[in-house]
């Protein structure tokens, strides 16, 4: 599995596990959880992204039990999550309306709640989850270069947002941002031409796609795409999920796809998208179908 380098003291797998839908599975316990772990190292999957809100805030307590179980599991696993949505569930069932808080003490409080539910002493990888409109941004940027200090957390960085929020934060901060989290795949394609990508390729920034699968639509597409993606799974031996996956692995700003089931056999399979190298032509047929016409 290659790994890409975010930063001098950050690298992660190229492909990259997602745990949003961990809580929700009908096995939760610290055996089966670790199976999903270890099928994932297996292939060279090192990397797990977790939020604090997944699964109504107990997603990263299900993750925390295998690795208490297992202790030795950490060594090997880049941990990312994320902070600053403030929905009506879970420890925060009393809030009245779901809101994101990127205050110092909503971040600090968001941080020991994760290392407490995870059993880690250390986050490699922190998140702002989405653009707060009333982000204080010395304030925000001032309690994420003192995490880094502290060494609760090893870097930081943003998701959902756009270039002006992305400068925005990192006008008030010493460490650099190392990455955004952004929906980007063949069902959301904008961000290949409305500058999100062509921002961060230009300062070098590795961005992580969620959603690479269209939330699983893509799976079941019909159409020209469903077609196109299935002419192109044959040729290489493997499922459309797989070229879909490979189409953002194509792209030369080394995106870093987030894959995310509870489905054992679809773990085992996330790797194959390696197996699928597509020439410049057809990527841009993929691309032509995602978009509904030929390009201009």
């Amino acid at each position: 599995m290659q790994r890409v380098k975010l930063s001098e003291t950050l690298e992660f797998s190229r492909l990259i596990y997602g745990m949003w839908r961990l809580g929700d599975d009908t096995d939760t316990s610290p055996a089966y959880v670790e199976r999903k772990i270890q099928t994932c190292l297996d292939q060279g999957i090192t990397t797990f992204d977790q939020a604090d809100i997944y699964g109504g805030y107990v997603a990263e307590a299900v993750l925390g039990g295998a690795l208490k179980a297992n202790p030795s599991l950490r060594q090997r696993m880049e941990i990312v999550t994320k902070c600053d949505i403030v929905a009506p569930a879970g420890r925060y069932s009393e809030a009245k309306v779901k809101h994101y808080d990127t205050s110092r003490a909503h971040i600090e409080k968001s941080v020991e709640h994760s290392l407490s539910n995870m059993g880690v002493e250390t986050i490699d990888l922190l998140l702002i989850h989405r653009p707060d409109p009333l982000m204080d941004h010395h304030e925000t940027g001032a309690v994420l270069d003192d995490l880094i200090k502290s060494g609760k957390i090893r870097s930081a960085g943003v998701s959902n947002f756009r270039p002006w929020d992305w400068d925005l934060l990192q006008s008030a901060m010493t460490n650099t941002l190392v990455t955004n989290q952004i929906e980007i795949s063949l069902k959301e394609i904008a961000p290949f031409t409305n500058g999100d990508l062509a921002f961060h390729q230009k300062l070098g920034t590795r961005l992580m796609a969620w959603s690479p699968l269209g939330g699983g639509a893509l799976i079941s597409e019909g159409g020209k795409l469903g077609a196109v993606l299935d002419e192109v799974a044959s040729g290489f031996g493997v499922d459309r999920s797989a070229v879909a996956v490979a189409f953002l692995l194509t792209h030369p700003a080394q995106l870093l796809p987030v894959l995310g089931t509870n489905n054992l056999d679809r773990i085992a399979k996330i790797s194959d998208a390696l197996k699928v190298k597509l020439d410049r032509e057809t990527w841009y047929r993929l691309y032509e179908a995602a978009l509904g016409q030929e390009v201009p």
